[in-house]
């Protein structure tokens, strides 16, 4: 009786401490980041944002290029991830025969296990040369009226990385989406369809309105992904700091940067330069969280307020 009654108080302070600990070290991680980028954020201030010159040579830094790049290959990404993996999802959870869903299933989870490396290899030896002689040329023909796809085809550039990362994010978002889609009342669903709504009718209007929530941080972790991912990117994307409209140029992204040169950095503002470029990258993961989540809050407060 004594050691139940020490038992919860213990547990709960245990678990306190691991949540308060998780606190701190973000909070570390952070004052180490300013602390390291402060020589590059006194040299050069706000301009450091939106200016779009990188020479190391010279100890001349601007980030825009590198931040365009990494936004432009996560958009692609998830332009081309998202409508796969919703239908994969709905797919597994609602449409396909029963004795095919789990093994489809595990296969489409083992892509995420295979390593980074591994993908970055196969864009370069396969999916480069495929863009290089047929798929832009393709585009460029038939879509070069839009400024997307315009230009010389190299092959690797924003097109390959968004393409590969599209790859790598969706067994992440079609997982996490089946099984929101899986926890959606069967009554939902047996009363769209009692009233004579079709199969599509009834996923239109029973399961992804409340599904939404769900969806959103499926689609949010594949971004956070999206972001965070160096090898597979610094191998296809060509790792060039250039603004571009067109796809098909070469780019970079903050990760790959940071990869790329953080060894070969010779001088301190170099190094505190990528210390900054990190700080950057860890503000757009932060805000886009931040804004997830009041979305998120906006969408449960407005369904609470329907069902009331």
């Amino acid at each position: 009786m004594k050691m139940t009654k020490w038992i919860d108080p213990l547990f709960k302070a245990g678990t306190g401490a691991l949540a308060w600990l998780f606190v701190a070290l973000s909070a570390l991680l952070l004052m180490i980041l300013v602390e390291a980028a402060l020589p590059s954020i006194r040299a050069f201030g706000w301009s450091f944002l939106w200016t779009s010159h990188w020479d190391a040579v010279r100890d001349q830094f601007g980030a825009l290029p590198i931040i365009y790049g990494t936004l432009v290959s996560a958009l692609v990404a998830l332009l081309i991830a998202v409508p796969l993996s919703l239908g994969i999802a709905l797919y597994l959870a609602e449409l396909g025969p029963l004795w095919i869903r789990e093994p489809l299933n595990m296969l489409i989870e083992l892509l995420a296990a295979i390593p980074s490396v591994i993908y970055g290899l196969w864009g370069l030896l396969v999916l480069v040369p495929l863009l290089r002689d047929s798929v832009e040329p393709f585009l460029a023909k038939y879509f070069g009226f839009l400024p997307f796809f315009q230009g010389p085809a190299y092959g690797v550039g924003m097109l390959a990385a968004g393409i590969i990362l599209s790859i790598m994010i969706i067994p992440t978002i079609s997982s996490i989406s089946r099984e929101v889609f899986t926890t959606v009342s069967n009554s939902q669903k047996e009363g769209a369809l009692a009233l004579g709504a079709t199969r599509w009718e009834m996923v239109r209007m029973a399961i992804l309105p409340a599904s939404r929530t769900g969806v959103l941080g499926a689609v949010l972790l594949g971004l956070g992904r999206a972001l965070g991912e160096t090898m597979a990117v610094t191998m296809v994307i060509g790792n060039r700091p250039d603004i571009s409209l067109s796809l098909f140029n070469p780019s970079y992204t903050m990760a790959a940067l940071i990869a790329n040169e953080f060894t070969e950095a010779t001088t301190p503002i170099h190094t505190s330069a990528l210390m900054e470029v990190g700080l950057v990258l860890l503000a757009i993961t932060l805000l886009l969280n931040v804004f997830a989540r009041m979305l998120v809050m906006s969408m449960t407060r407005k369904t609470g307020s329907k069902k009331s």
